[in-house]
């Protein structure tokens, strides 16, 4: 099963954007892949979903394998703290966006958002389909959906044209959920408990 999920993990990035297709509810599948790291690092201690489960990290890998626009090495900003530091602080202020419009469409005090933005300001000139919208779920789950799908939208489209103009994997060198899965290793392995010899 374990090398089953790493060797075809990529159709789960391909099928998270065609459900949402479908009915934009099946964005909330985009937080499986805000928890997984940290479940697999409290288990392993050690980053293993980013090793070789991630979906986004497969496709990349898959899509890329061969093709690069440049063939040039992933620039030194990316690989030292600063790219990590500008991605982590896009995700900590998308999340933080996420969660007060939400609570904002919950207690109405604004209008659900039915459109896909790219890195949360740029809103996409059209519209996608919702073959399958009944109508039965609330507005700040729609809301919600949308949110969601625009952060994965975004990181995914950073991540192509990452793969595409160096190495497949570059995002993986300034993803936010390998940086925080790596920062709660390191503070979990400098927390314990030294224990002195008698």
């Amino acid at each position: 099963m374990k090398q089953f999920w790493m060797r075809y993990s990529y159709f789960f990035t391909i099928s998270f954007f065609l459900l949402g297709f479908f009915n934009i509810i099946f964005a909330w599948l985009g937080f499986f892949c805000l928890i997984m790291p940290f479940l697999f690092a409290a288990k392993d201690k050690k980053n293993t979903w980013c090793q070789g489960y991630c979906p986004r990290s497969n496709l990349f890998t898959k899509l890329f394998r061969n093709i690069s626009l440049t063939g040039k090495p992933t620039p030194k900003f990316l690989l030292s703290g600063r790219g990590k530091t500008v991605m982590l602080t896009y995700f900590s202020l998308n999340l933080f966006v996420i969660c007060l419009s939400t609570l904002m469409v919950f207690l109405d005090k604004r209008e659900p958002l039915e459109k896909i933005r790219f890195l949360i300001a740029f809103q996409l000139p059209w519209d996608i389909p919702q073959l399958l919208n009944g109508g039965i779920f609330p507005d700040w789950s729609i809301h919600l959906g949308f949110r969601v799908y625009s952060m994965m939208f975004t990181t995914v489209i950073i991540g192509l044209l990452l793969g595409l103009l160096f190495k497949p994997r570059t995002w993986c060198t300034i993803c936010p959920m390998g940086t925080l899965t790596n920062m709660t290793i390191k503070h979990k392995q400098t927390s314990k408990p030294t224990v002195e010899p008698l």
